[in-house]
């Protein structure tokens, strides 16, 4: 499962410690959890792996470069993030998604409707620039995002 952490503006940032959370979580059932940053993002990422405990193997900070980016993205199980570039790269890829909304609701820039992808927000709209956090993406808690992944199709599994 590919998490990351980062997005344009800190208004899209969901907090590290719950990206660490689910990490944890998905880690105790046996999924490898692989960490993602954009080129600016190195601390971030970081962090997350940190407070995850993981291994440096599975740590991708500094910005890959697309093409391996965009291998791993539609070789993995899912894809944890924000709103931001990794999620639209998934669903292009048809990889199963669990995007995190914020300010903006994904009517406006959300995934498809498909048993795939799970859109997660709690409104309302807010500035997408802000300084700080959204508080309807803070209104996502790190167990609904674990309930998500649990409601996606299983790999090999029909996503009708």
């Amino acid at each position: 499962v590919v998490l990351h952490p980062g997005a344009g503006a800190p208004a899209r940032c969901w907090p590290v410690e719950r990206y660490a959370a689910v990490a944890a979580a998905l880690r105790e059932h046996g999924l490898r959890v692989v960490v993602t940053g954009g080129a600016h993002e190195s601390d971030l990422v970081a962090r997350l792996a940190k407070r995850a405990r993981l291994p440096d193997t599975d740590v991708l900070s500094g910005g890959l470069p697309f093409e391996r980016l965009s291998a791993l993205v539609a070789g993995a199980r899912a894809v944890v993030s924000g709103d931001t570039g990794v999620a639209h790269l998934a669903v292009a890829h048809a990889t199963p998604t669990v995007t995190l909304f914020g300010p903006v609701p994904p009517a406006h820039w959300g995934p498809p409707a498909h048993p795939r992808h799970r859109a997660l927000w709690h409104g309302p709209e807010g500035d997408p620039h802000a300084g700080r956090p959204d508080p309807a993406l803070l209104r996502i808690t790190p167990d609904e995002v674990l309930d998500a992944l649990h409601r996606l199709p299983a790999p090999g599994e029909p996503a009708s």
